[in-house]
């Protein structure tokens, strides 16, 4: 039987081979993403695998091992141009002592290894902007088994032990950490990826891409749905059984499902170097990394054609049912209005959690992404209410005979005239939400890059509450900060030590302020400034390093005259540039050599982690509109041709009987442009909402509408969609000749 079927499956002229071409490509894309999806999520677990190494240090870890003691020390957190900069120093205490991975072996006091990218720009950037801030000389480059992304800034420098082990910070260590330690809330390093926030969001974005090429696949099964029904009743009449006919019938698009498959996993591969370039965590993926486990691949190759199956089962189970259902051609039964109830059990789902987040991760993953997908389930079993509802209105206030026409075969079967939006409709929902969700939060997080004036400062030094950095600045010092090309202004940050102007109503375990002579904060202005006639002002610690300018900010007087201030010890440092990235790292390099147990912190590194993270989800968001509207139109474009095709007789008919052709091309163009517009309008009003309702309930956001360009990417989109529905008009004169009206 199965043979028969597929013999059958080719031999049914040029329609039948473009069905299971059109069946196989959609297949063939379907599986692409749902495995690149697949494996960027595996990669994110291998990257955070690959980076347990650096929480070695950890006071938390208990493994032990028989060795030589190894002193590590983080010298986090480290920054170049905005990039994180691993910093690790290593001494050994004998030819046993554990060797991180990616090393050959551990550098010696006054070398160092770097990771190729580090390693490329310590050679390519002058040494006062990077590579003086590191002891010693590059000897040998990091292996990728240590890095998260070829990306990475990793650097490992040799110590002496003695010299080490008198540096706080500096512990002792056995064996190199392959596993998370057992505390991580204070010690452990933020080098990875949050796996199970990546999870959500590319589990979001596999439903977003995988419910339009379903649709496609299913829209592809039904192309010469009518010739092939007519077929099965036939054999039916004349003695099939219904499993006989279900075996046909899925055997046919299970052979064209079967190698789409076959060739999904053959475009996986071809994609996989361009898919490890997109930044999903804000770096690059190694290509090695982006894999599919063995269970993963065998429920693809199995699931697909099962799901194809099932597909052309259902698209044409009247055939099964009865022999003459088929030729009856019985009006269906019009659906109810509670298909509705998917859609707004969706939005209740996300509603009901405004205000009641979920506190674990898990947790989120399941109340939101089974939200959005319960919603997307919801406007495809809507659809076809939502499309009679709206033809019925059209109907009673219309007496145009093609809208006439039009409608009432809508309102008589709204299942297929919405089928062949559905993908776009789907495409525009996933759209409004997405660019609506990261359009907020980048206009609420955007701040991080915080504004112009506070761009150009760095500050070098202890934070607030931290012991001070020193007694005193050495005049050299000062000198040679200000002698850097694209210096401004610089202000010496005192320590407190007497709480002096401490605000009353500020509670006791809030750090005091700082000191600051006015004489240095008259060169910055973006940090605030002194009453007049003020010696010292006492600063906010938030003052410096603000992600806002204090440029208008009047600090309180400090009860000190500025001589006294100048002895106290210095907190930190705080210099304003041109702006330039080299006038910022000379500064930086040149205060990291001269204060090596202190940081120095700038806007940019504060929200570089944040930034790196809206650029990986704004490039999410590209991949979605690139991917789901061409596919959607692909699929509106298939569903159009299927509908012409297994309807040319009827138009073939009323041709016959005096209707012109361009009434019939309006009566086509309405049955597809009304579904479009109108549930195009309910699916955008439902993206904002349940974008709205995310924001509010994750973020506490209030959602911030989306710009200009959103709007006319839409309209960009109906407008192609229709032109696309104008495409296939060309074809009606051709498939409703005379010889279309005959029998048999």
């Amino acid at each position: 039987m199965i043979a028969f079927a597929l013999r059958l499956a080719v031999s049914g002229g040029r329609q039948a081979v473009v069905r299971l071409l059109t069946v196989a490509a959609a297949a063939a894309v379907g599986v692409g993403l749902l495995l690149s999806t697949l494996a960027a999520v595996n990669a994110v677990g291998a990257t955070n695998e690959r980076m347990l190494w650096a929480n070695s240090g950890a006071k938390s870890r208990t493994e032990t091992a028989d060795v030589d003691l190894l002193w590590w020390r983080d010298n986090s957190p480290e920054f170049y141009d905005g990039k994180r900069l691993l910093f690790i120093e290593v001494a050994a205490t004998g030819p046993t002592s554990p060797v991180p991975p990616g090393l050959a072996k551990l550098p010696s006091a006054g070398e160092y290894y770097a990771s190729p990218a580090l390693a490329e720009l310590i050679r390519e950037r002058p040494a006062d902007q990077l590579a003086d801030r590191f002891p010693g000389r590059l000897t040998g480059e990091i292996g990728d088994a240590a890095l998260a992304s070829p990306d990475s800034l990793v650097l490992v420098v040799g110590q002496d032990p003695a010299a080490l082990a008198a540096r706080p910070g500096a512990h002792r260590i056995t064996a190199i950490a392959t596993e998370l330690p057992a505390d991580c809330r204070s010690d452990c390093l933020a080098t990875g990826t949050r796996g199970d926030a990546m999870t959500l969001i590319l589990s979001v974005v596999a439903g977003a891409l995988l419910f339009p090429v379903v649709i496609f696949i299913g829209t592809a099964t039904r192309l010469s749905a009518a010739t092939r029904e007519q077929r099965y009743a036939a054999m039916r009449l004349v003695g099939a059984t219904p499993r006989q006919i279900t075996v046909i019938a899925a055997a046919e698009s299970t052979l064209a499902a079967v190698a789409g498959t076959v060739l999904g996993f053959g475009l996986f591969l071809a994609l996989r170097p361009l898919v490890a370039t997109v930044p999903f965590t804000g770096e690059r993926f190694f290509v090695e990394d982006l894999t599919v486990t063995a269970p993963q691949a065998l429920a693809v190759l199995l699931g697909v054609p099962l799901a194809a199956a099932v597909a052309a089962r259902l698209a044409l189970r009247r055939v099964t049912v009865s022999p003459l259902g088929v030729s009856r051609r019985a009006t269906p039964k019009p659906p109810t209005a509670w298909r509705v109830a998917p859609l707004l059990a969706g939005l209740a789902e996300l509603a009901w959690f405004v205000g009641r987040r979920p506190a674990t991760t898990n947790g989120q993953t399941a109340a939101y992404l089974t939200g959005f997908l319960v919603i997307m389930l919801g406007l495809v079993v809507a659809g076809p209410w939502l499309t009679m509802a709206a033809a019925r209105a059209v109907a009673a206030r219309t007496s145009r005979p093609a809208t006439l026409i039009a409608v009432r075969r809508l309102a008589d079967d709204p299942k297929a005239g919405f089928r062949s939006v559905a993908g776009l409709i789907l495409a525009l929902f996933v759209t409004t939400a997405t660019v609506a969700i990261i359009g907020t939060i980048d206009h609420n997080r955007g701040v991080l890059a915080g504004d112009p004036q506070t761009r150009v400062a760095v500050e070098h030094g202890a934070l607030a509450g931290e012991p001070p950095m020193a007694a005193a600045v050495p005049e050299r010092v000062l000198a040679e900060v200000r002698a850097v090309p694209g210096f401004q202004g610089l202000a010496v940050v005192h320590a407190n030590p007497d709480g002096l102007a401490r605000d009353p109503s500020v509670p006791a375990d809030w750090a005091v302020p700082v000191l600051a002579l006015c004489s240095d904060l008259a060169q910055v202005p973006v940090v605030g400034h002194c009453a007049p006639g003020a010696e010292v002002a006492a600063v906010e610690p938030y003052g410096f390093l603000s992600l806002e300018s204090q440029q208008s900010t009047e600090w309180p007087t400090a009860p000190i005259t500025a001589e006294a201030a100048a002895r106290l010890p210095v907190q930190s440092l705080y210099v304003t540039t041109d702006g330039s990235p080299a006038a910022m790292e000379r500064v930086r390099a040149l205060l990291s050599r001269s204060f090596p147990e202190q940081h120095a912190r700038m806007v940019g590194d504060w929200g570089s982690a944040q930034q790196q993270m809206l650029a990986g989800w704004r490039q999410l968001a590209d991949v979605v509109l690139l991917t789901t509207l061409p596919i959607a139109g692909c699929s509106l474009a298939v569903s159009v041709m299927a509908g012409l095709s297994d309807r040319r007789r009827p138009f073939a008919m009323l041709r016959l009987t005096g209707a012109p052709l361009g009434l019939l091309r309006r009566v086509i163009a309405l049955e597809s442009a009304l579904p479009l517009l109108v549930v195009a309008a309910i699916a955008t009003g439902t993206g904002f909402g349940a974008a709205a309702m995310f924001l509010k309930s994750q973020m506490d956001y209030d959602l911030v509408p989306p710009g200009a360009v959103y709007f006319g990417l839409v309209l960009l989109g109906l407008a192609v969609s229709l032109g696309i529905i104008a495409s296939t008009l060309p074809l009606l004169r051709r498939i409703t000749g005379p010889e279309a009206a005959r029998n048999g």
